[in-house]
């Protein structure tokens, strides 16, 4: 099959730039190098041979295969030997004016119909082409690094890009064997936009002291399943990449307080401490290895209190089985007795409320998250008041953990952990949806594949129950008078009408 591009220049050779040289190469284009830094290009592509070799000594590629790769593969010493290209792909620094003066130039080089794409992560579109006399045969093409292994590409449309343009380059992407997801010209696109959620809102649980770094990561990740805590991605990426991302999303959308960033990784980012490549993030790296505090132990307890349960709980009856497969001792009158541990599980609002509204002895009342099915989850959470005394928390934990799983203990917050962090991503999702920058389809296709989690946001909302989801932010919004947590139109009305977050209006 004849590639879409037969001719392609890729400008900046670095990671990204070799990443996307690779992609094309093996989908049947001649590729072009070319990169400002002497002997950067030549360096590339002898990386791209050691690469091709590794995997024909794997047995993925045949000899032959290997050889008609790297052939198709030169370096270049101008911008105007690049004039034979149909496509050329940008992947330099993310500095707005240094991509219009490399369009500008390209464009000067190139056929009329050549098409020019940015690889850029948050930019916009429609301002880099802005300068040019073409501005229609330029459209985003954004990589995620590694290119080879993630295998999503947003393919977004400027103002006055031309249709076929955003086609050509969503076929060339599955030439590519990469899926393509088209998004609009707005702050973040797809992937960079909905993950705003989950590393801001974490960071706004460790900044009220709900819980430290580890006991976060540990309770999303047993909790929903994300295969990293919000910490343990940072540190990843580092915060010299993520925290200007938090910042200039922000920032590009007027401080919409649903993408606030954080003063902890300001001040983390200036202090150096930016995560796993220097050896020290949110957590200490020895030998690249993350030392994690153990978690604290099972408290042992001579005897257990009675249990009361709020008749305000959520999934009371299936609380009420849970401490009967515990063992505990149930109390089942209209109120507590003097010597029950209370125990309370809301929907986004904080223990305290509940113990003030429902007229509960706050020191011996404890809340347990009981947003998920018990038997999904891998950890119990439980958050204690400011006035909860520490027997009962030690019994309310030595409870919980008797059958062995996983139990955290948390301070008091609107929404534990879980509630308000999944929450906070799914109304980001559906305000996506709402504003149109994708179709719900592509918005759970490029999440899932660019950002690893467990499923799309949306599927998240479904699963948790959209009334649900609407309970939590209405009740974050009562405990923290905050509108970052004010539920978007598309999640209302779905959650109102008890329709999926994926439904589309005819």
């Amino acid at each position: 099959m004849q590639p879409t591009f037969q001719n392609v220049g890729v400008v900046g050779t670095g990671a990204m730039g070799r990443g996307i040289a690779q992609m094309a190469a093996q989908a049947g284009s001649s590729v072009l190098l070319f990169d400002m830094q002497p002997g950067a290009a030549d360096t590339a592509r002898q990386a791209l041979a050691d690469t091709w070799q590794k995997l024909t000594l794997k047995g993925k590629l045949t000899p032959e295969e290997q050889a008609e790769m790297l052939a198709r593969v030169s370096c270049v010493e101008t911008l105007s030997a690049l004039a034979p290209c149909q496509l050329v792909i940008e992947a330099i620094v993310e500095k707005i004016e240094i991509k219009q003066r490399l369009f500008s130039e390209l464009e000067s080089i190139l056929a009329t119909e050549a098409v020019l794409a940015t690889n850029t992560s948050s930019l916009s579109v429609t301002a880099i082409g802005a300068t040019l006399k073409r501005p229609g045969q330029l459209a985003g093409f954004h990589f995620f690094n590694p290119v080879p292994l993630m295998r999503v590409v947003e393919v977004i449309a400027g103002l006055k890009t031309h249709a076929e343009v955003c086609q050509k380059l969503t076929e060339f992407a599955r030439q590519f064997g990469h899926t393509p997801v088209s998004a609009q010209d707005t702050p973040g696109f797809i992937v960079n936009h909905a993950g705003r959620g989950y590393g801001t809102e974490a960071l706004r649980v460790v900044g009220e002291r709900v819980a430290d770094f580890a006991t976060i990561d540990r309770i999303l990740k047993d909790q929903m399943g994300f295969r990293l805590g919000p910490f343990e991605l940072m540190d990843l990426t580092a915060l010299d990449v993520s925290h200007p991302v938090m910042e200039s999303i922000y920032r590009q959308y007027y401080d919409e307080p649903r993408y606030r960033p954080s003063v902890i990784t300001a001040q983390r980012l200036a202090g150096g401490v930016v995560g796993k490549k220097v050896g020290e993030g949110f957590y200490a790296y020895d030998n690249g290895v993350a030392q994690v505090p153990a978690e604290p132990p099972v408290p042992t307890m001579v005897a257990l209190p009675p249990v009361w349960v709020s008749p305000k709980a959520a999934r009371r009856p299936e609380l009420y089985q849970l401490l009967k497969n515990l063992g505990a001792s149930i109390e089942t009158a209209a109120q507590p007795s003097s010597q029950a541990l209370i125990l309370v599980a809301p929907l986004g609002l904080d223990v305290t409320t509940l113990a003030a509204v429902e007229r509960l002895d706050p020191t011996r009342t404890i809340g347990i998250d009981m947003m998920l099915d018990d038997a999904a989850t891998k950890r119990r959470v439980l958050a204690t008041n400011p006035a909860t005394r520490p027997d009962m928390r030690d019994a309310a934990h030595a409870l919980f953990a008797k059958d062995g799983k996983a139990v955290s203990v948390v301070r008091d917050s609107g929404g534990f952990v879980t509630q308000r962090v999944v929450a906070t991503i799914v109304n980001i999702a559906a305000d996506m949806c709402q504003q149109g920058v994708c179709s719900p389809k592509d918005l759970e296709v490029a999440v899932t594949l660019g950002l690893g989690y467990p499923m799309g946001p949306l599927a998240m909302g479904d699963r948790i129950g959209p009334t649900n989801v609407l309970e939590v932010l209405f009740n974050m919004q009562t405990v923290y008078g905050d509108p970052r947590y004010r539920p978007s139109p598309w999640l209302r009305r779905r959650g109102a009408l008890g329709l999926s977050l994926m439904h589309e209006e005819d």
